[in-house]
Formats: C-alpha cells, sequence, structure tokens
C-alpha cells in the first residue's frame, strides 16, 4: 500500500518473530492496515526494520512477539533506538482458527494488540546484570546436570566391571570414588575388558572433575554478581544465591516490578513479615461438622444398620 504524505500520522507496529527473518506490519491509530514486510533477523535487518517503521510518521510504539527467545534481540535495538516495546502474547487457538495463520496476519495481530494494549506486557531489558546473571546460571544447571550424568554413568559401570576393579571401588562414596578412579592405570591392552573398564572410569572421573570446577566457578561469579544486583538478600536465613539468582532472573532487569531491595525480600519470604506472623498467629481451624453417625439419635447409633 503507498504511504500518505503530507500531515504526520501515529502509527503502531507489530512483528512475528521467527528465527532467521521477522515479519513486521504497520497499522495507523485507528486499527487500519498500511503495509507489511519481512526482514532479516540480523543487526542490519533491524537497523533497516527500524528505518522502515519511521518512515511512516510517527512511531507510537511496537509489539513484539518472543521478546525472550527469537525477538530478544530486536527488542533491545528498538528500545536503545527509543522505540517504546511491548510483549505481544501470541493469540489463542480459538482467534488462530477464526482468523487463519500467516505472517503478515500475526504481524498485524501484534500490531492490533499493541494498539489496545491487550494481551501485552513490558519485556525484560535484557542487557543489564540480570542478563549476566541468567547465563551463568543456565551454564550452571547444565554442568550440574551433565555431572549428575557422569556419576550415574561412573556407578552403573562399576556394577557390572570385572571383580577386580569392582571390590575396590564398590563400597566408596562419590568423591572418594571419583578420586581413586583417577588414579586407576593400565598395564595392558584395551582388547583386555579389565584394562578398558580401568580407562572409562578414569576418564568419567577426570570429567566428573572437570565439571566440579566448573559448577564452583560458576558459584563464585554468581555470588559476586548477586551480591551487588542485590546487596544483603543472602544473608537472610535460607536464602542462597541459588535462590536470589532465580528471583533476579524471573523479575529481570526491569525495576518497575520491585523497586526496592526490602519488597524483594518480603517476595522471597513469602510475602509477609516473620515478627508479623509471630504477633498475630493464625487463627484456629474451625470445628469441623459432626459426621452423619454422630447426628443419629443415641438410641439408634447402637444399630449399625440405622439409617
Amino acid at each position: 500500500m503507498s504511504r500518505m504524505t503530507g500531515e504526520t500520522r501515529v502509527v503502531v507496529g507489530g512483528v512475528d518473530t521467527h528465527g532467521q527473518t521477522h515479519h513486521v506490519a504497520v497499522i495507523d491509530q485507528l486499527g487500519r492496515e498500511v503495509d507489511d514486510r519481512e526482514f532479516p533477523a540480523t543487526a542490519v535487518g533491524y537497523a533497516a526494520l527500524a528505518g522502515w517503521l519511521w518512515g511512516f510518521g510517527e512511531l507510537a510504539r511496537v509489539g513484539v512477539e518472543g521478546t525472550s527467545s527469537y525477538g530478544a534481540g530486536l527488542a533491545r535495538y528498538l528500545r536503545q533506538a527509543g522505540v517504546s516495546v511491548l510483549e505481544v502474547n501470541r493469540p489463542d487457538r480459538r482467534a488462530r482458527r477464526a482468523q487463519g495463520k500467516s505472517d503478515p496476519i500475526d504481524a498485524y495481530a501484534a500490531a492490533r494488540a499493541a494498539l489496545s494494549a491487550s494481551r501485552t506486557s513490558v519485556p525484560k531489558t535484557g542487557d543489564g546484570i540480570v542478563e549476566a546473571i541468567r547465563a551463568l546460571r543456565v551454564t550452571r544447571r547444565g554442568a550440574v546436570k551433565a555431572r549428575t550424568q557422569t556419576t550415574n554413568q561412573l556407578k552403573s559401570l562399576l556394577v557390572t566391571a570385572p571383580p577386580e576393579v569392582r571390590e575396590r571401588l564398590a563400597d566408596l562414596k562419590t568423591p572418594a570414588l571419583v578420586q581413586a578412579c583417577t588414579r586407576l592405570r593400565t598395564t595392558g591392552l584395551l582388547s583386555d575388558p579389565v584394562q578398558a573398564v580401568k580407562v572409562v572410569l578414569r576418564r568419567l572421573a577426570r570429567r566428573h572433575q572437570h565439571l566440579t570446577t566448573e559448577i564452583k566457578d560458576a558459584d563464585v561469579e554468581l555470588h559476586g554478581l548477586v551480591a551487588t544486583a542485590a546487596p544483603g538478600m543472602t544473608d537472610l536465613l535460607g536464602v542462597g544465591v541459588e535462590v536470589v539468582g532465580q528471583l533476579l532472573t524471573t523479575v529481570g532487569d526491569n525495576p518497575q516490578p520491585m523497586r526496592s531491595p526490602g519488597r524483594v525480600r518480603a517476595s522471597v519470604r513469602g510475602g509477609a513479615d516473620p515478627g508479623q506472623q509471630r504477633q498475630n498467629p493464625p487463627a484456629p481451624a474451625e470445628p469441623r461438622g459432626r459426621s452423619r453417625r454422630e447426628q443419629r439419635p443415641l438410641h439408634r447409633r447402637a444399630d449399625p444398620a440405622a439409617p
């Protein structure tokens, strides 16, 4: 469609995001369709997309789908360029069945949602210290999972190992088992099952040690970042780096949801002050109603068959 000339008009954009491309649509302030186009999901594509949007008039806001996945890079670029960005939830299945499914349709739907501020929310900025915490937690979680798998493989292989290997290691706990397996030495060819098992056990034990070192390094790094992002939080009883890291990742870099450390601490404790809980103990439970048998007249309770 041709662009309007002369008087500047207010437009709203909507973006249907994908891994390699983004489809963007423009509507005016009355919800009428103006134009749509596809751009590559690259830095050059982001710049071209933003310039294309600004060419239609005053850009009020842009609704972007998937600001925590495929649309994360575009949302950051637009926000840094001074554009108001809203995260748009995907339409429900009933609406998709009624309206159809295609990239232009989804892009126009995102634009209309941004115009009416329905199915929208303020996306996380994803460019501050919390994003660094999230990235480190992802790698730490993967390392913990891999170490657990390594431990299970080590112990499973030990169950079927030859007796001369199994009897030396079977009763050891995991830390001692890992240390003992790293000291195993081969004395023959790998075609011998005993020697092959020693090689594999030593390899798994070294992998376990490497992952343990990676987890410890991540813990040190996370502790410093968490202490900077939420000072004093880990001093609370029962609140560690993992708890605070998860809370910060959930809240995101956007400061609006929780403006003060006090509110963050309250949310970790469940939203209540322990002192208040002590001053106002919970009310005793209401007595339960009498059973049907207790409601019978006394002279009829002795008869089990009585109604």
